[in-house]
């Protein structure tokens, strides 16, 4: 019996295909120069050569896959306080850097006003390394510390020292560290008496320039306008950084010293007692309400905002909150130096304020220290004065038409700041000051005596330091 034909095999399209991959396949194995089609790309992959050419491109690959499209945007991010002023011109300021970096964006992200706050947020996100910022909006007294602890960028290699000296000399100091720039000045502050003008020109009095002449001048006014809410003196007592200042500037005006040349830590202590003195009388005699030992900057502001009292130690931001419209000390309010002792030191005021420092590990340093050279200008600082009712490190502004037409106190807030004391520069500051808090406070509210609380202050400041070297 014959057998029934064996019916052709037939190849589909699939099997057609993997077959001509096994022979290309093949072709390649031998070192063969091969082109399957007429647009096939020659390869060379047999012997020395043709594995020495696969690795460098496969080394270009790899190295054009990590690098970052030239043309992608770069966002900067910048930590900053909040702006207390009447109106907040930083948005403004970074849309024109953006401007003139075309490609980048900067995104701003405010902080509480709070200094005590904002150092606890920086710490922890700083030496977490979990810190995503690349520039940060520093209380003067931060910057040693930062540096010491390797949080900061040097800025050295952008920032020469020419380039601080349209700066207030108190700026300068605490932007440098061992020799080195690590933030540029950009908003100071110095400790001012603000008064009642339409009370003390009532019954003919002038600005006080003494502690005695203070506490007289409080008790004549509020004699004469018979108001049991008008208060004397308003200052910051709460146990905080204001503390702190308030509470050397009072020593400072005593002719006392923190540090002697010697390192020696309150030398004068019998002054350094007698500013703390000259604090808890003013509480207990009802110069000063008993709740100022639980005031901040903003609380004894709006108490004195509100009409409320006769003086305020206080920044120069308050000035342009007292005079915007709908204030109901508007027009009443002037400025003056922090009263002295009777024949004694001047009034000495504390510096403050803010620089700009980078963060060490940003990814984009040199778009960062450009953002904060850009922002420490002449022409950025005027804006941040005309427009948020802040004050300019650099000298020059305060006497610029533009800035006085809109401040016509800033030629008197110049001689303050020339005038002003800046805290210790020292990477250990915030752990002096939070040691110093608990005394002075225990003096203000009768725990201690003055005596007691500067003496125990001493010895603990003592014993800090001695660890520290």
């Amino acid at each position: 019996m014959s057998r029934a034909p064996r019916p052709r095999r037939t190849r589909s399209t699939i099997q057609w295909i993997a077959v001509a991959a096994r022979r290309r396949r093949r072709r390649l194995s031998r070192g063969v120069l091969a082109r399957s089609h007429a647009y096939d790309a020659p390869v060379l992959t047999g012997g020395w050569r043709g594995r020495a050419l696969v690795l460098v491109l496969c080394v270009l690959v790899a190295g054009c896959a990590q690098r970052p499209d030239a043309a992608a945007p770069v966002t900067l991010v910048f930590k900053h306080a909040k702006i207390l002023g009447p109106s907040d011109p930083v948005p403004a300021l970074l849309r024109e850097f953006e401007r003139r970096h075309p490609g980048v964006r900067v995104q701003a992200e405010s902080l509480s006003w709070n200094s005590d706050d904002q150092h606890q947020f920086f710490v922890i996100n700083l030496e977490g390394r979990g810190a995503t910022f690349d520039v940060m909006m520093l209380d003067v007294v931060w910057v040693a510390e930062f540096a010491r602890a390797g949080w900061l960028l040097d800025l050295s290699p952008w920032v020469t020292r020419a380039e601080l000296e349209p700066h207030f000399p108190s700026t300068i100091a605490p932007a440098t560290w061992n020799g080195r720039v690590w933030a540029m000045p950009w908003l100071m502050n110095v400790g001012i008496l603000y008064y009642r003008a339409d009370l003390l020109g009532k019954y003919g009095l002038t600005p006080p320039r003494t502690w005695e002449a203070l506490v007289d001048q409080v008790v004549r006014v509020r004699a004469a306008e018979r108001n049991p809410r008008l208060d004397g003196v308003l200052w910051q007592g709460r146990q905080y950084e204001g503390l702190t200042v308030n509470a050397l500037e009072a020593i400072w005006a005593n002719g006392g010293r923190m540090f002697g040349a010697d390192g020696t830590v309150f030398p004068e202590e019998e002054r350094a007692a007698g500013g703390l003195a000259f604090l808890r009388a003013l509480i207990v005699s009802g110069v000063s309400p008993s709740w100022v030992t639980a005031a901040d900057e903003e609380l004894s502001r709006r108490h004195f905002g509100d009409g409320r009292a006769i003086f305020l130690r206080n920044w120069p931001y308050a000035m342009d909150l007292f005079q915007a419209a709908g204030s109901p000390v508007r027009g009443r309010v002037g400025m003056a130096p922090l009263p002295g002792r009777v024949g004694g030191a001047v009034s000495a005021a504390s510096s403050g304020g803010a620089h700009l420092g980078v963060n060490r590990r940003t990814r984009h340093p040199e778009l960062a220290v450009a953002l904060v050279r850009f922002l420490a200008e002449a022409e950025a600082q005027k804006t941040m004065t005309v427009g948020g009712a802040l004050n300019p490190t650099r000298m020059a502004l305060y006497h610029d038409r533009d800035v006085v037409r809109v401040h016509p106190d800033f030629p008197l807030v110049h001689d303050l700041m020339l005038r002003a004391r800046p805290r210790p520069v020292t990477p250990a500051y915030l752990m002096l000051s939070t040691t110093l808090q608990p005394e002075f406070s225990a003096a203000l509210v009768g725990v201690k005596s003055p005596r007691q609380a500067i003496e125990h202050a001493r010895l603990r400041l003592s014993y800090l330091l001695e660890g520290l070297r």
